[in-house]
């Protein structure tokens, strides 16, 4: 990624990292302001811009646990979004992030060589496409799998990534 441009604004968007940063960085990837950036600029193409939204980078074995936990999947995998608001029906948190997003560095680390990418560009696009599912995004369908897929691409262009026309099936 060379120069972010300036995303909406991030609101309160808490970055933790449960992986080296100094991984992260040596890998290429965006510091703690370029991910608050990037998700921000995800909140504000799901229409929630302003959110307060948690953001955790963790290794392969620890969203394998989680997702075996929360899915009954213990197999890797990119990233998983939790919300935190309230169900249909029901009053939502006032207090605190409406939302969690976890993203493996292993996975985009692996995944972006795979496919022939940037670190960065995979990286982001995690960032973006789990943020997305807390704005209402689904992909689950090959219609909304589309309208997904074109809103994290005008994420990541906005944001300045070059374009990606790797095949999105391979598993890493």
């Amino acid at each position: 990624m060379s120069r972010t441009p300036r995303a909406p604004d991030p609101g309160s968007i808490d970055v933790t990292y449960d992986v080296d940063p100094a991984r992260v960085g040596a890998l290429g990837g965006p510091d703690e302001t370029e991910i608050r950036n990037i998700v921000a600029a995800a909140l504000d193409e799901g229409g929630r811009a302003g959110v307060e939204l948690s953001v955790v980078l963790v290794d392969d074995a620890t969203l394998a646990e989680l997702h075996g936990q929360q899915l009954g999947d213990p197999t890797p995998t990119d990233v998983m979004s939790f919300d935190l608001e309230g169900d249909e029906g029901t009053e939502a948190q006032s207090v605190g992030p409406v939302g969690e997003v976890y993203v493996s560095v292993d996975r985009a680390q692996a995944v972006a060589s795979e496919r022939g990418v940037r670190f960065a560009r995979e990286l982001a696009l995690y960032l973006v496409h789990g943020t997305l599912h807390l704005c209402g995004h689904d992909d689950h369908e090959p219609d909304d799998r589309a309208r997904m897929r074109a809103a994290e691409t005008r994420v990541l262009t906005r944001l300045g990534f070059e374009a990606d026309t790797a095949p999105h099936d391979i598993e890493g």
